[in-house]
């Protein structure tokens, strides 16, 4: 079906006239104009289908009929700021706390994930009365300029690390500092987080919260080792800050075993403040913090009012309830779990098959292929992943690449992606590997004898 609008290159060029430059399109080389969704299907302006491997924000699948319709009901009725009395958020606030610890059981709601680390983050100063901020290394918590501040992953290119914020290792066991072979990789993880809080403390700082994401994302599709959590969070409480898990990429089932990613580390492990986004509205904007009883009161003991115009609104907590009808009618937190048990089970054959993979890590539908130049040094394979992307998106798999080395291949699709598309992308991804390991010698791991 083709776009009655304009065609590829006119809306190509009318983007860089019009849209800033630091705006950056995925596949910038050779764009995709997408113009219809359905599920984990995207459709670009000839009719032509692609697999989504990319969108974990049409969480439930793009343009999902219930949620669509819940949208279209509300918006036919009433939608207004949050400051009149509606059913709707009271409701969405119940649903999402059934989810969550009960300790967790106040909830603000906004308009994007951004919006709610940055309130995480004033609820944490006034809650604590410190100022200052653990975070780990290539993180990134949103585009605020509160939160640039906080986003090593964004602050080592523009300004620098502010004096207030403080970065740990990543807990990464494949690359970083301390790797599969150490007996205790959680705790000597945690344990850098008690050097970098005792250093601030000689220097006379305090610590606010520490912020990480539950499963660490632009870092590479990192899973931190069990227990690494509680640790950390014992030594950021000693020092009278909060532990926030930033579920914005990883929240509402995706992991499959649990509802929230954080519960990776253990039934008993409760966060101070969580916060949500992307998913949650399956597109539509909104985003949430949920927090204790303790630091609410505190945050209200300012007598300034917190108030968001759009946030809350009639139609987002509509949209939001209709999130989680559809998780729960359709099993995708199971459904999460078994397939990316297959996919996973796919991709460690392509693995022993291919030595350019040098791990394969994730847990339900957030999975990182780590591609090396050398399986001694683990060097970065970025290039031939970027030309594994490319050639990915000629086959109509739509998939990216993150990690500090630009190298890691994640896969966080819509979470009715399914077993079928799982054996089409592994076979598409073995086929182009084997091409490149007959044509390519840009790297060691694709000059091993066939």
């Amino acid at each position: 079906m083709a776009s009655e609008g304009h065609s590829k290159e006119e809306t190509l060029a009318l983007r860089r006239q019009l849209i800033g430059s630091s705006c950056r399109l995925f596949f910038s080389e050779d764009p995709v104009k997408i113009v219809r969704g359905r599920g984990q299907y995207m459709y670009d302006e000839k009719g032509v289908e692609y697999i989504d491997c990319i969108n974990n924000v049409a969480h439930v699948g793009h343009c999902h009929p219930h949620v669509v319709q819940a949208a279209h009901q509300q918006n036919q009725v009433l939608n207004t700021n949050s400051r009149f009395l509606h059913d709707n958020i009271v409701d969405y606030a119940r649903r999402l706390s059934r989810t969550l610890p009960k300790e967790l059981c106040v909830f603000y709601f906004l308009n994007s994930g951004s919006e709610a680390n940055d309130l995480a983050l004033r609820l944490a100063r006034r809650y604590t009365g410190h100022r200052d901020v653990v975070v780990v290394d290539h993180a990134y918590h949103g585009h605020l300029s509160s939160l640039i501040d906080i986003s090593p992953y964004k602050f080592q290119s523009l300004e620098g690390q502010p004096e207030w914020v403080h970065v740990v290792p990543l807990p990464d066991t494949f690359r970083g500092l301390y790797r599969e072979d150490h007996p205790e990789p959680a705790r000597a993880y945690a344990a850098e987080v008690k050097q970098v809080i005792d250093s601030t403390q000689e220097k006379g700082r305090k610590i606010a919260a520490f912020f990480i994401e539950s499963l660490p994302s632009v870092g590479g599709q990192i899973i931190p080792p069990a227990g690494y959590f509680q640790k950390a969070a014992e030594h950021i409480r000693r020092a009278g800050g909060v532990f926030v898990a930033d579920e914005i990429q990883v929240g509402f089932g995706r992991v499959g075993k649990h509802f929230w990613a954080f519960q990776l580390q253990g039934e008993d492990f409760v966060p101070d403040i969580v916060t949500m986004g992307k998913p949650i509205g399956n597109g539509h904007p909104i985003a949430c913090v949920a927090t204790t009883r303790d630091i609410a009161e505190a945050f209200a003991g300012t007598g300034v009012e917190y108030f968001n115009t759009f946030a809350g609104s009639p139609v987002s907590c509509a949209v939001g309830l209709a999130v989680l009808d559809v998780l729960e009618k359709e099993h995708l937190q199971a459904h999460a779990a078994h397939v990316g048990d297959f996919l996973m089970g796919l991709l460690n054959q392509q693995k022993a098959k291919h030595p350019i993979i040098g791990d394969v890590r994730g847990v339900g539908l957030f999975i990182g292929v780590d591609l090396i130049k050398d399986e001694e040094t683990r060097t970065p394979a970025t290039e031939e992943a970027d030309y594994l992307v490319s050639r990915l998106k000629d086959a109509c798999i739509l998939l990216s690449t993150d990690g500090p080395g630009r190298n890691v291949l994640k896969f966080k699709p819509p979470m009715c992606f399914n077993m079928d598309n799982a054996r089409i992308v592994v076979n598409k991804l073995d086929t182009i590997l084997t091409e490149m390991e007959e044509k390519m010698r840009s790297c060691e791991t694709l000059q091993c004898p066939q």
